[in-house]
């Protein structure tokens, strides 16, 4: 093939990976995946813990590590019911950082860093950072896998 054949070729190829249309169609599941994250942090920030960990599967597969492992949905909302038991304990939560990086049409990786404003009575601010594997579901997107990392106290101020 001639190289003005090849180079009209590519420059066709990287036009329609930029075009609106395909950007749109790559951009919609983080858009979706964005607008759980989003949820949840205004449904913890209300106190909400069962409509927060909706964004989890409600399966008994999911996987939550922190300073334990815990399998199974029932476990997950469990654990984050015992440690954060009050909302003062809840504190107002915000994500930050936020990268989604598609593993294939069913399945991504969210990273990003999570930080909770408390009062020292509350357990005072707390921040770290988690990688999310999530699952497009039919009821949307969810979180089966979460590893979150808290970060020392005098890290997060």
């Amino acid at each position: 093939m001639p190289p003005f054949r090849t180079l009209m070729l590519l420059v066709a190829f990287v036009a329609v990976a930029a075009s609106p249309d395909v950007q749109a169609q790559k951009s919609a599941p983080t858009q979706a995946i964005r607008a759980v994250l989003d949820k949840q942090v205004v449904d913890w920030n209300r106190g909400d813990m069962e409509a927060f960990a909706s964004g989890y599967k409600n399966s008994p597969d999911i996987l939550f590590m922190a300073s334990r492992i815990s399998k199974g949905y029932d476990q997950m909302l469990e654990g984050y019911r015992k440690s954060f038991s009050t909302k003062e304990k809840m504190g107002v939560l915000s994500f930050s950082e936020l990268e989604v990086q598609p593993l294939d049409e069913h399945f991504v990786t969210v990273t990003g860093h999570f930080h909770l404003e408390r009062s020292a009575a509350g357990g005072g601010n707390a921040g770290g950072f988690f990688l999310l594997v999530m699952e497009k579901t039919p009821a949307g997107w969810k979180i089966v896998r979460d590893d979150t990392t808290n970060l020392p106290q005098q890290a997060t101020k």
